[in-house]
């Protein structure tokens, strides 16, 4: 019988062999693939998660678990399509317009990903207006914004503006270094997150 609790172990060590293997193995053998997602996969992203919040690992870890991950997501995710399991929610995610940095918005996507989430990561320096174009295109109903510099924050503003003018039915979200909750509910933000595994916890409350 294939070890759910061995593959959420293999992607806690970040072991991208161990979890291709078990995650074959599993549907090898008959088991769901929703089972194999929630109680392999996103079980593993989960400890990791918890793990890095409370700095017990550091983002080199993490990336190495949400690479074996990816790999065994890529087996899984033609299983889930034809299964018709359907993501825990949808959610866009970009660095704002003039800023670069990617760090942190890869991390929040791989996390958002290990919690069951559909996430299409639009990159970084990212205008306003094309945020917008995506929601609308994508029907997007959690929308990530990443800055790292103090002199992009003024374009977050200007993106959550735009979404709001657009009158789009989304939730946003906002993070990244020089980022407070201060500032999120000054622009008028649904939330913030103070790292990658809080964002997670900010995209299940929309949720609800």
């Amino acid at each position: 019988m294939a070890d759910l609790q061995a593959l959420a172990e293999a992607v806690i060590k970040g072991n991208q062999a161990e979890s291709v293997r078990l995650t074959q193995e599993a549907l090898d053998e008959g088991i769901g693939p929703r089972q194999v997602l929630e109680e392999g996969l996103i079980a593993g992203m989960g400890v990791v998660g918890v793990r890095f919040k409370a700095n017990e690992v550091y983002i080199p870890e993490v990336l190495i678990s949400a690479r074996a991950m990816k790999m065994a997501m890529e087996i899984l995710e033609p299983q889930l399509a034809a299964a018709g399991v359907q993501p825990l929610g949808t959610a866009l995610v970009g660095t704002v317009q003039g800023d670069l940095h990617d760090i942190g918005k890869n991390l929040v996507v791989m996390m958002l990903k290990g919690a069951g989430f559909r996430v299409e990561d639009i990159g970084v320096d990212v205008a306003p207006d094309v945020f917008v174009d995506k929601i609308k295109a994508g029907g997007y109903k959690i929308v990530g914004l990443s800055a790292l510099l103090t002199t992009t924050m003024p374009a977050m503003d200007k993106t959550v503006t735009a979404i709001r003018e657009a009158q789009l039915d989304c939730r946003i979200m906002i993070g990244g270094a020089p980022v407070t909750r201060q500032y999120a509910e000054k622009i008028g933000a649904d939330g913030y997150a103070a790292d990658a595994a809080s964002a997670v916890d900010v995209a299940k409350s929309f949720l609800n």
